[in-house]
C-alpha cells in the first residue's frame, strides 16, 4: 500500500491480515482505503464490493434461530451461545460507568464515554462471530435460515425490573441485520416467522400452553410429555414455520422475495 503523508507519499508499506481478508481484498477491493489508528495500533480499512451469490430456490430445510436474553442465540440444530457471562460484563461496565457519571468531571465523562463505545465494540464482534457461524452452517447443509420476527418485542415483552435495562440495551437488531446481510451475501434464503407462542408451543404435538413452560430452561408438553431445553424447542417451532411461509412462497411463485410470516 501507499499513503500520503505531510513529507510526500510513502509507497510499499507492507500490510497483514487473515488469510480470507487477504483473498477477498485482492480479489475485491474498490476506491481508496482509510488507515486508522486505535489503541497503538493501525488498521487498514478497506472497502470491497462482493457479488451476491445466487439465491438458493430450494432449500432443504430451514435451520430455526431463537433469540433471546440468557441464550444470545439457539438453534434448531442444538447449538447455544450463551449470553449469561457477557451479561455479567455489561453489568459490571455500566455500574462503572454510572459512577463515573456521578463526578460530573471531565476525565470521568471521557472514561465513560471510552467504555460505553468498548462495550458496542465488543457487543458488535460477537454478533458478527454468531452471525457468521449460523449462515455458514445453512449454507453448508443447503438450508435456509428461520428467525423470529421481533418487531415490538419490547412492548409485548413482560419482564422483571431488574431485566427491563438488559432488554432495551439488548442487540437483537444488529444481530438480525448481520445474519440478514450475510445470508443474502451466500446465497442463503432468510424468512421471518411469527413469533407468537413459539416457546409454549410444543415442536412435536404444536400443542400450546403456558404450562408447558415451568421455567425459563425447561420445556415439557402437558399433552404428549415431550421434554427438551426451552430455546431449542422453541427454535424447531421458528424452523417448521420458516419452512410454512416458504412453501407459500413457492406456490405463489415468489421465492426470492424474504418473506414475513
Amino acid at each position: 500500500m501507499s499513503i500520503w503523508t505531510t513529507v510526500g507519499r510513502m509507497k510499499n508499506l507492507a500490510f497483514t491480515g487473515q488469510a480470507e481478508q487477504l483473498e477477498v481484498l485482492a480479489r475485491h477491493r474498490q476506491g481508496e482505503s482509510d488507515l486508522l489508528h486505535q489503541g497503538g495500533k493501525w488498521y487498514l480499512i478497506a472497502t470491497c464490493e462482493i457479488p451476491e451469490a445466487a439465491l438458493n430456490a430450494h432449500p432443504v430445510a430451514f435451520l430455526g434461530v431463537d433469540l433471546g436474553i440468557v441464550n444470545i442465540a439457539a438453534t434448531s440444530d442444538g447449538e447455544r451461545h450463551c449470553g449469561r457471562r457477557i451479561n455479567r460484563k455489561r453489568e459490571n461496565d455500566r455500574k462503572l460507568r454510572r459512577k463515573l457519571q456521578q463526578k460530573q468531571t471531565k476525565s470521568a465523562k471521557r472514561r465513560a464515554r471510552k467504555y460505553a463505545g468498548k462495550e458496542a465494540r465488543r457487543n458488535k464482534d460477537i454478533n458478527h462471530k454468531i452471525s457468521k457461524r449460523i449462515v455458514a452452517e445453512a449454507q453448508r447443509t443447503g438450508r435456509g435460515v428461520a428467525l423470529e420476527d421481533l418487531k415490538g418485542i419490547r412492548e409485548r415483552a413482560r419482564l422483571r425490573k431488574s431485566q427491563r435495562t438488559t432488554l432495551h440495551s439488548w442487540t437483537f437488531a444488529q444481530l438480525g441485520a448481520f445474519i440478514a446481510y450475510k445470508a443474502k451475501k451466500a446465497g442463503v434464503p432468510l424468512v421471518y416467522a411469527d413469533p407468537a407462542y413459539t416457546s409454549q408451543e410444543c415442536s412435536q404435538c404444536h400443542h400450546i400452553a403456558r404450562g408447558n413452560r415451568p421455567s425459563q430452561a425447561r420445556f415439557a408438553c402437558r399433552s404428549c410429555g415431550f421434554v427438551h431445553h426451552a430455546d431449542h424447542n422453541s427454535s424447531h417451532n421458528i424452523a417448521h414455520r420458516g419452512w410454512m411461509a416458504w412453501v407459500c412462497g413457492v406456490q405463489s411463485a415468489t421465492p426470492e422475495l424474504t418473506l414475513i410470516a
